[in-house]
């Protein structure tokens, strides 16, 4: 798929992933609709993609209100006449042993944004993509929705949520022209990372230096895509392996992770 012309709607779009990918897909032609609450980080995002003869427009949104979610779409449709594509990016984690988390803010509000918001705002642009018959969603997933690692409980749900909902969704729509695709990466340097946890056994899960990816390696990847509609992408490749291991042998996995919650959860 050329994407010059496309209009790409990116959730979460104020940094890391969303950021950079709305770089590129601006380099690629596409107009970008960035999304997100940091309104003066997208508005800073909008001037550089346009002072590199990109085209894009900032929206401020609430991916857990869904009055935002549906003036978003419809901004979006009122200035550009269409969504070709939907990157749903948004979302954050709050990584603890489940009894440490905050019942609101820890757990209602990141499912509200990583699993409830992605399916909201994926409902209310599929019905113009119908009507179009054609479109493209690519869900932003986690590795941690095949592993489930302790101090992941309810980010793992999320995810695992995430990739149900991908699934399912793809089966419905795509003999109707629509595209679903997930992005499944492991340890990434961005600012999640940074607002997930204080408590000290986060500290002990480094994922190591030749492991670790960068917001332009997921981008590119999110871009090619866009290009080339895959089913999923799990980066690195070698989380694979990793994947297939914890399905053949769940309970050698079971025990290797409850090691590590034996050492550091008191």
């Amino acid at each position: 798929m050329q994407l010059k012309g496309k209009v790409v709607l990116i959730t979460g779009a104020s940094s890391g992933f969303g950021a950079r990918a709305a770089h590129l897909f601006a380099k690629e032609g596409a107009k970008v609709v960035l999304a997100a609450r940091r309104l003066n980080r997208l508005q800073d995002l909008v001037n550089e993609i346009q002072d590199n003869g990109g085209e894009a427009l900032a929206v401020p949104v609430d991916v857990a209100n869904l009055d935002e979610i549906t003036l978003m779409v419809q901004s979006t449709l009122d200035f550009y006449g269409k969504i070709d594509i939907l990157f749903n990016n948004a979302g954050f984690g709050r990584l603890d042993w489940l009894e440490k988390l905050n019942a609101e803010r820890d757990i209602e509000t990141q499912i509200a944004v990583n699993l409830t918001g992605l399916i909201q705002v994926t409902r209310t642009v599929l019905p113009h993509m119908l009507e179009q018959g054609n479109g493209h969603i690519i869900n932003m997933g986690s590795i941690a929705g095949y592993t489930a690692p302790p101090l992941y409980s309810v980010y793992a749900a999320t995810k695992f949520g995430v990739r149900g909902f991908t699934d399912a969704l793809r089966r419905e729509v795509r003999h109707l022209g629509i595209r679903v695709s997930a992005i499944y990466p492991g340890g990434a340097e961005t600012e999640f990372s940074s607002h997930t946890s204080k408590d000290s056994a986060k500290k002990n899960i480094k994922t190591p230096a030749w492991l670790r990816l960068t917001s332009e390696t997921v981008a590119e990847q999110v871009v090619k895509v866009a290009k080339r509609p895959r089913r999923k992408v799990v980066l690195p490749w070698v989380y694979n392996i990793v994947i297939l291991l914890n399905n053949l042998f769940p309970a050698f996995s079971d025990w290797l992770q409850i090691q590590f919650s034996k050492k550091y959860h008191k």
